[in-house]
């Protein structure tokens, strides 16, 4: 068995959500390099290493759904691994993995009660005046509806705007539908509870 080949991992977030590339088809890191590559540096690992790290570990606790069946709990605990994902795609300003798990249609409603559509949104992410250095989720709870699957959790952002250091903590709403290209987030809303 080839171990470096075996080891290799790093496929777009799209693969990953519409359950990976073709047998055989060969994984690796945008840069090129296997995962023994990364090994040195956490940072290094690929955004799909790290995709199968938190679905994996988010599959073994049981999600809290409106539907108690084992199909649906798994598609909660997926969703909600998208959730974590989401945040670390805002942190890395990383437009091509946001533009993936939201589809064109998207709709979100700000702390500030503004709207803004998919293009807004990414464009917000990529050139804001917010540069969040760590979003995290606390208390998440998903509540699935057949292909539809609802999360409501408290966040937590850090980050620098204007070149002071901010804070703050909010609740947000998400819906997510389940689409031929897997899960996407159709609709968004964040409140603010505290700076």
């Amino acid at each position: 068995m080839d171990t470096e080949a075996s080891l290799e991992v790093g496929s777009t977030l799209k693969d990953w959500l519409s359950g990976g590339p073709a047998e055989g088809e060969k994984m690796t890191s945008s840069s090129g390099f296997g995962f023994r590559d990364h090994l040195g540096s956490l940072t290094g690992i690929s955004f799909a290493f790290i995709v199968f790290i938190v679905v994996s570990l988010l599959s073994m606790v049981p999600a809290r759904t409106a539907q108690g069946s084992e199909e649906t709990s798994g598609e909660a605990a997926r969703v909600m691994a998208l959730e974590t994902l989401w945040n670390q795609a805002e942190v890395d300003k990383d437009i091509r993995a946001l533009s993936q798990l939201i589809p064109d249609t998207f709709i979100y409603v700000d702390i500030d009660g503004s709207l803004r559509t998919k293009s807004e949104f990414l464009e917000s992410v990529k050139s804001g005046t917010e540069k969040p250095s760590e979003i995290r989720n606390e208390s998440m709870v998903a509540h699935a509806y057949g292909n539809t699957v609802v999360v409501t959790s408290v966040y937590r952002e850090k980050g620098i705007v204007s070149g002071k250091h901010y804070s703050r903590r909010g609740r947000f709403t998400d819906t997510w539908i389940k689409m031929d290209s897997g899960w996407q987030c159709v609709a968004s809303q964040s409140t603010l509870i505290e700076k």
